[in-house]
Order: structure tokens, then C-alpha cells, then sequence
């Protein structure tokens, strides 16, 4: 075995992740890891539906008892967009550079993993309205404006993806950290809006492109490849047939 692909899983068993399937943060930081070469640390699988997250394992590193949980020797990082940082500033020099060097691609590239914070609230309030509020107590007039605040959300990543047109990834011709952030929160959304590359073409496109990249098929959900989404878009769609089982494991 060569000398750096032992350095290679040396260095990645000093690193410990909590995740559970379904979860956009532990995604993101699944796929920066596989991105820098990092695949041989200890990963530990967690149920959300059985409560994992708020045992003391988990706690003992994340007092918040939320996944990601991540340890790297003695550090611990358990914010997803501060372990990304902490993956490409640590190993700047390993496996994909997720930050450009050139200082006005950097800029976009974090430009678009900031303000993907924003398109994930607006994702969040469509599925986690459902998620936490009670069948008989959900409100169509709720569910239809956060239905249309996430469609103009789209509508305006559309058009970023209109600006780079002829290119593969979200910000131009390289995989970055905006890839990693954006891409999982697409996923989930397909999920539960499978038609929507008939209004967003160019997401559609990038969604399939993206879809067949080595980093995201290895940590691509696991109970998402064996249960299909749930189509929260169809106008017949009932609050009280909904499973969580089909976003989170």
C-alpha cells in the first residue's frame, strides 16, 4: 500500500462522526470527508426515529443532542458548515480543494454556502411544518404560503444556475464547498417534490449530474435507497398520510 494512502487512513481514524440517515447536515460533512480523501474514519450510524441523537454518547459531544457530532483527536466541531471549514483548512492540500485560491471564486463559492442557509429554512418550513405539527391541526393556507415562499427560493437558485449555464456545478467548472452544502438540500426537496424539474429545468439537470459523483453515490442516504419520498406538492396530498420514514432514518 503506498506510504500516503496509509497517511491517508491514519489520519482519517482520528476522526468520529454521529449521523443519521435523511439529515442534510451530516450529508454535507459525509460528503467534504469523502471529497478530501478522509473515508476511513469512524463512523457511528444514529436512528432519529429512536431518539439516538439525545443519548449521552452524543451528548457527551454535542450537549445540543443534535447529528452531526464530530470529533477530530481532541477537537470537536458539531455545527456542519464549521466542520466543512474545519475539513478544507485543516487538509488544504488533500483530495478536492472545496475553496478556490483565486480570491473572486472563493468569494462565490462562499457566497452560495451562506446563502444556502436561507434556502434551507424555506425548505425546512414546507417539510418540518409537516413533520412537527399535528394532522388534524395543520392549516392548508400555512402549507400553500410555505409551499410558494420555497418555489420563489428555487426560482432564484434557477437563475444562478442559468448565470453558469454550460457549466457543471453550481458555481463553475470545479466541485466546491457550495456543491456540498446545496446539493443534499436539493436531494431532499426531489423528495418531496418529484416534479421538479418541470418547472426548474437547469436543478433538474444539475440534480442528475450531481447524482452520479463518487462522494455523494458512498454516502448517499441509506433508507433512502431502499423507500421512495413523499410528494408534498400534489394537490391531494393529506397531512394525515404522511411518513417521516420516507426523509429521515
Amino acid at each position: 500500500m503506498a506510504e500516503s494512502s496509509l497517511q491517508s487512513q491514519c489520519e482519517s481514524r482520528s476522526f468520529s462522526l454521529f449521523w443519521g440517515s435523511g439529515s442534510v447536515p451530516c450529508w454535507r460533512v459525509m460528503i467534504c470527508l469523502e471529497e478530501k480523501g478522509l473515508r476511513e474514519y469512524n463512523s457511528k450510524q444514529l436512528s432519529f426515529l429512536n431518539q439516538d441523537h439525545k443519548s449521552d454518547e452524543v451528548v457527551d459531544i454535542n450537549p445540543r443532542g443534535q447529528l452531526p457530532a464530530f470529533k477530530h483527536d481532541d477537537t470537536i466541531l458539531n455545527e456542519s458548515l464549521g466542520i466543512c471549514h474545519y475539513l478544507e483548512d485543516t487538509f488544504p492540500d488533500k483530495g478536492t480543494k472545496l475553496l478556490p485560491d483565486d480570491q473572486k471564486e472563493k468569494a462565490l463559492a462562499l457566497q452560495r454556502v451562506y446563502e444556502a442557509l436561507t434556502f434551507q429554512r424555506k425548505w425546512q418550513q414546507v417539510l418540518y411544518y409537516v413533520v412537527h405539527t399535528p394532522a388534524d391541526e395543520t392549516k392548508q393556507d400555512v402549507m400553500t404560503k410555505n409551499k410558494k415562499e420555497l418555489i420563489e427560493e428555487l426560482q432564484l437558485w434557477e437563475t444562478y444556475l442559468q448565470s453558469h449555464k454550460g457549466d457543471f456545478y453550481l458555481t463553475g467548472s470545479k466541485f466546491t464547498m457550495a456543491d456540498a452544502v446545496f446539493f443534499p438540500q436539493l436531494a431532499i426537496i426531489i423528495r418531496m417534490h418529484p416534479n421538479l424539474s418541470k418547472t426548474f429545468p437547469l436543478m433538474g439537470d444539475y440534480y442528475n449530474r450531481l447524482s452520479q459523483r463518487k462522494s455523494i453515490q458512498d454516502t448517499w442516504p441509506p433508507h433512502w435507497k431502499e423507500v421512495g419520498g413523499q410528494d408534498l406538492f400534489d394537490e391531494k396530498f393529506d397531512p394525515h398520510d404522511f411518513d417521516v420514514t420516507r426523509f429521515f432514518g
